[in-house]
């Protein structure tokens, strides 16, 4: 599912990125470092906090009707929170005008969006209900940016924090629920319908 979300982001920036932009960058997922980043212009996505989202925890079951068959009932997916720090990494290593330039471009398409459109999502994402959440330029779960650049041998850069809101389905039984399709109302003059009943059910001896 992971996998699918950085294809995902990939997506979402070669269609939203101008066109001439979208086709010199590369993408990386790797550790934000030179060296791991081969080729550049570059933009990284790396993903640095997994965590439930508790405030968006729900018992509330989800019920489904096809068109045909009993209805089902399944358990609530669990709502996660995958955060990532976004650097731009330039042609040249000191040139703060094309990083800026491509840091720039990037905030605008994250920030466009506060559900991922359906047309970039891939593999396990296409179709997801609740449908994907996109927080962007949020306060970072890092303690400390100058700790985090520390603990990987690397210099400090701007950064935007983005983080997307996944649903995950962790109960895998259905209940199916048979559906009540016809209704059957007895009508008796001064007769309580249930005492109609009985005498309806009741077979007569002759």
């Amino acid at each position: 599912m992971l996998q699918d979300l950085d294809k995902t982001l990939e997506e979402l920036l070669k269609q939203n990125l101008p066109s001439d932009l979208a086709r010199q960058i590369s993408f990386s997922f790797d550790t934000p470092d030179r060296e791991s980043i081969s080729k550049t212009p570059a933009i990284n996505f790396f993903l640095y906090d997994i965590r439930e989202n508790l405030e968006l925890r729900s018992n509330v079951n989800i019920f489904e009707r096809p068109d045909d068959g009993p209805a089902l009932k399944r358990r609530p997916p669990a709502r996660v929170d995958c955060s990532y720090i976004v650097t731009a990494w330039p042609t040249k290593p000191s040139d703060p005008e094309q990083e800026h330039q491509l840091l720039g471009a990037v905030m605008a398409v994250l920030l466009r969006y506060r559900k991922l459109p359906a047309n970039i999502l891939q593999g396990s994402l296409v179709g997801q209900q609740p449908p994907v959440r996109a927080k962007a330029l949020r306060p970072s779960q890092l303690q400390s940016l100058g700790e985090f650049w520390q603990a990987i041998g690397g210099k400090p850069k701007a950064t935007l924090n983005y983080t997307i809101t996944l649903a995950i389905a962790v109960h895998d039984e259905i209940e199916k629920i048979p559906v009540i399709t016809e209704r059957e109302i007895s009508l008796g003059i001064g007769t309580p319908p249930k005492e109609l009943e009985r005498k309806i059910a009741k077979p007569q001896i002759l």
